[in-house]
């Protein structure tokens, strides 16, 4: 057992301790991060529920529905309800960066717990290939979610809606993709790795964006 959770913990906290290190500038309350990769945590018991009765139920009975509203809007919309209204308008989410830093804690809070819970289940033997595909997967939503979050905080009115839109549905679509890569094709390792090397290259350029942003404002206010 004590194998088992170590396996489950340890991919998402290596990928959290790089987002959370590369805020080079002014590091989020560590206490702030653990809150909310809690939170994140406490998702997966009603969202697994809810998705239980969906699949029971079969309210959607093909892959493409499965994938992209049984799964991956019930996923990415709890997410994103918890970043919305507990750290929005927290007075410590004041740089662009610290939403993909909260983002990316929510959304590894989520997939740590499911996936200690998936290893239980069918054996800690699956613990690479969950390590390389749902963990990492599920942070880069988080870092994508937390990117257009931080846009939308800090534009103006007139942009604020259109980044937060975005916030939701751009992680939807890719989580929704990635499922139904899995779904529907037998040979899907063949096809979510150059998904999955795309959702890194997104991420990283997404995170490296608001990095500069940080960087391009103490510029200016120095300069």
């Amino acid at each position: 057992m004590i194998a088992i959770i170590t396996a489950g913990i340890a991919p998402g906290l290596a990928i959290l301790s790089y987002f959370y290190l590369k805020d080079q500038y002014e590091m989020e309350p560590l206490y702030m991060v653990v809150r909310t990769f809690i939170f994140g945590a406490l998702l997966v018991f009603p969202i697994m529920f809810i998705e239980y009765v969906l699949e029971t139920e079969n309210v959607f009975p093909s892959s493409f529905l499965q994938a992209f509203f049984a799964s991956s809007l019930l996923e990415e919309f709890f997410k994103w309800f918890i970043f919305y209204f507990t750290i929005y308008s927290h007075f410590h989410f004041d740089e662009h960066y610290d939403g993909i830093v909260y983002g990316v804690s929510i959304s590894l809070g989520f997939a740590t717990l499911e996936n200690i819970l998936y290893l239980i289940a069918n054996g800690v033997e699956f613990a690479f290939g969950r390590a390389i595909f749902p963990v990492p997967s599920h942070a880069l939503f988080g870092v994508i979610m937390g990117y257009y979050l931080g846009k939308s905080k800090f534009s103006n009115d007139r942009l604020k809606k259109r980044w937060l839109f975005y916030s939701l549905v751009i992680p939807f679509l890719l989580h929704g993709t990635y499922n139904y890569i899995l779904l529907s094709n037998e040979d899907w390792k063949f096809w979510v790795t150059p998904f999955m090397v795309f959702l890194w290259w997104f991420g990283l350029h997404k995170a490296k964006k608001a990095r500069m942003v940080y960087k391009q404002n103490i510029e200016t206010i120095s300069g």
